[in-house]
């Protein structure tokens, strides 16, 4: 097999969220994944990231409904914040449907396993399940936005 396809394949599956892909060229075979030889990661897991210090300035505090991602609320002590990260690249959604209502929302109590989002991945629509348990204080994304693997998506406290 020629190394610039598997270079290729290389490029497509970082930029799709795909975690492992295998290719069969007559006799010839290559498998590629993301993760080491312990298999892959459940799309719907979410590895919490402990925010290290750094204090987000503040201004004044925003109207009920964030209009966007920068506006945020007087931030809890630093060492009690675990970050939502993105487990794949994708479209992230706050709701099942448009126009109906958001997974969460700020101030919102979420327990281990609930829903928090959706993020389209190649049509494909995976649930997102947070892994902690706490109050959503800020949403870093908007409806419809694309988001990276390991952006932060919520900060609970």
């Amino acid at each position: 097999m020629d190394i610039r396809k598997v270079k290729k394949l290389i490029e497509l599956l970082e930029e799709s969220g795909i975690a492992e892909i295998e290719i069969t060229e007559g006799e010839e075979a290559v498998r590629i994944s993301r993760f080491p030889t312990g298999g892959p990661a459940v799309a719907s897991a979410m590895t919490p990231i402990v925010q290290a210090a750094p204090a987000v300035a503040a201004p004044a505090p925003a109207p009920a409904a964030a209009a966007s991602p920068a506006a945020t609320e007087t931030a809890p002590p630093a060492g009690s914040l675990t970050e939502i990260a993105a487990p794949m690249v994708g479209t992230f959604y706050s709701a099942a449907a448009p126009g109906a209502k958001p997974f969460v929302e700020i101030g919102s109590e979420v327990a281990v396993g609930d829903t928090v989002c959706i993020i389209e991945a190649m049509k494909m629509m995976n649930q997102i399940e947070s892994e902690v348990a706490g109050r959503i204080v800020n949403i870093q994304v908007e409806n419809g936005d694309p988001v990276e693997f390991g952006q932060t998506m919520f900060i609970v406290e």
